[in-house]
C-alpha cells in the first residue's frame, strides 16, 4: 500500500507542474495548435475508415480536438462523445457530430443529449495533463478514463490516442498497475507511438 501512496503523492506533485506547462502552451498558440492536430489527422494509426472515434469537449486549457473531429466527420468517421454515468463508473458514449446540441454536465463539459444513441468507440481520443513515451498519462485523478479503457479493452480491441501540447511530455509519469497505457499521443508536432522499453 505504501507504494501506491507514494505514487499518489508523486502524481499530485507532477499534476501541479503539468498544469503550469499546459497553461503556458495554451497561452502561446492554442488555436494554431488545434489546427495542426487536425492537419495530422489519424492516418498514422492505420484505423479503418468506418471506425467510430470518441472525442471530447476541451475544458480549461486543454488543447481542443474539435478541428480534428470535424476533419474525421468529413472523412466519414462516426463520432461520439463521453458522458459521465456517475462517480466511480466508466464513461458511456453517445453519438455526436459537429454542430449537434450538447448539455453542460459536471465541470461544464458539453455532453451529447440523452436522446443521442449510445455507441462503443473503436478509437478514443483522450485528454491528459502529462504523458511519457511509454504511453502512461496523468489525468485529473478521477480515474474515469482508466476505468473506461480497461472495460472497453476487455470487450474488444480499442485504440487510445492521447491529445496534448508537445510541452506536456515528461520523462516519466508515475503509475500503478491499474493505470491504462495509451497507444499513441498526438501533439501539434506530430504523432508519437507509445512503446515500453
Amino acid at each position: 500500500m505504501a507504494g501506491v501512496e507514494s505514487v499518489v503523492d508523486a502524481k499530485k506533485k507532477l499534476r501541479a507542474a503539468a498544469k503550469l506547462a499546459r497553461a503556458a502552451a495554451f497561452a502561446h498558440d492554442a488555436a494554431a495548435a488545434a489546427g495542426r492536430l487536425a492537419a495530422h489527422g489519424l492516418g498514422f494509426a492505420g484505423i479503418d475508415g468506418a471506425a467510430t472515434v470518441s472525442g471530447f469537449n476541451a475544458i480549461g486549457e486543454e488543447i481542443s480536438p474539435l478541428p480534428l473531429l470535424a476533419r474525421l466527420a468529413s472523412a466519414g468517421h462516426p463520432l461520439c462523445l463521453p458522458v459521465m454515468a456517475g462517480r466511480g463508473l466508466p464513461l458511456v458514449f453517445r453519438s455526436w457530430t459537429p454542430g449537434d446540441q450538447t448539455s453542460a454536465a459536471v465541470w461544464g463539459i458539453g455532453e451529447p443529449l440523452p436522446s443521442a444513441p449510445a455507441v462503443e468507440p473503436d478509437v478514443m481520443l483522450v485528454p491528459l495533463l502529462a504523458f511519457d513515451a511509454r504511453g502512461y498519462r496523468l489525468g485529473y485523478g478521477g480515474g474515469f478514463y482508466d476505468r473506461t479503457i480497461a472495460q472497453l479493452r476487455n470487450q474488444k480491441p480499442v485504440l487510445t490516442i492521447g491529445i496534448a501540447f508537445d510541452e506536456q511530455r515528461v520523462e516519466s509519469v508515475p503509475h500503478v498497475d491499474y493505470d491504462q497505457r495509451l497507444d499513441w499521443v498526438l501533439t501539434p508536432s506530430g504523432p508519437l507511438r507509445c512503446q515500453l522499453p
